[in-house]
């Protein structure tokens, strides 16, 4: 996987990059990636193409439905393979299941992403119009389509538990992780964006701050 840069997605992100609205801040970033593989993504897409196959193996799942089921045709497990290795190059330091992953994807439409987008990200589109003058998920959409041509996409939403979410940050209110994959092109684009509590964040670093001082009091102290 090699990150691409586009200066459409570096337009957006800066103005994401952290967004106060007051009592909460929003931040967001667009990261796209080539699906080509370079460094140790090709022993990763092996170790992640065995884990599914062992999983596969010892499932007795048989519905349709299933998780395995969907696992069986190949072009599904070389895209679930894809947006792992994407979330590897996101967050180098956190380790991910193929198989655990699979079961946070979900196959969305750009209809059903414009709805949470717009539900959730209203305050923020009006700061955007303010400053340019034209919507931010048209912004948005024209910079998607530069890179992945959203005609083709397919696009996944990623909802993984707390403990399993590298992503979340401390006072999320909400977050959310989508993927745009063009199988064609063999490019993804990852866009994730969440809202962050101000109150909680300050009170995080006044309890840090406090721990600290406390910490330097009882270095000083003769026990």
């Amino acid at each position: 996987m090699k990150f691409l840069e586009y200066t459409p997605l570096d337009r957006i992100n800066d103005f994401l990059s952290h967004l106060n609205l007051g009592e909460r801040t929003v931040k967001g970033y667009l990261e796209a990636y080539s699906c080509k593989h370079t460094g140790t993504d090709k022993k990763l897409s092996l170790s992640l193409e065995y884990e599914i196959l062992d999983y596969l193996g010892k499932s007795s799942d048989t519905e349709s439905s299933s998780p395995a089921e969907f696992l069986c045709s190949r072009s599904s497990r070389k895209t679930l393979v894809y947006l792992v290795l994407t979330l590897y190059h996101m967050y180098p330091d956190y380790d991910f299941s193929a198989v655990k992953a699979h079961h946070f994807f979900t196959e969305e439409s750009w209809d059903s992403f414009k709805q949470i987008f717009d539900a959730y990200m209203f305050e923020t589109s009006k700061e955007w119009i303010e400053a340019n003058g034209v919507s931010l998920l048209e912004s948005l959409y024209k910079a998607l389509d530069e890179v992945v041509k959203l005609a083709e996409c397919e696009i996944y939403s990623y909802n993984p538990d707390s403990d399993a979410d590298p992503s979340l940050e401390r006072g999320a209110i909400w977050s959310f992780n989508f993927f745009f994959y063009n199988r064609k092109l063999k490019r993804v684009v990852s866009f994730r964006f969440c809202c962050l509590s101000n109150l909680m964040v300050e009170g995080f670093l006044t309890d840090e701050l406090c721990n600290e001082e406390d910490g330097e009091i009882f270095d000083d102290m003769d026990m």
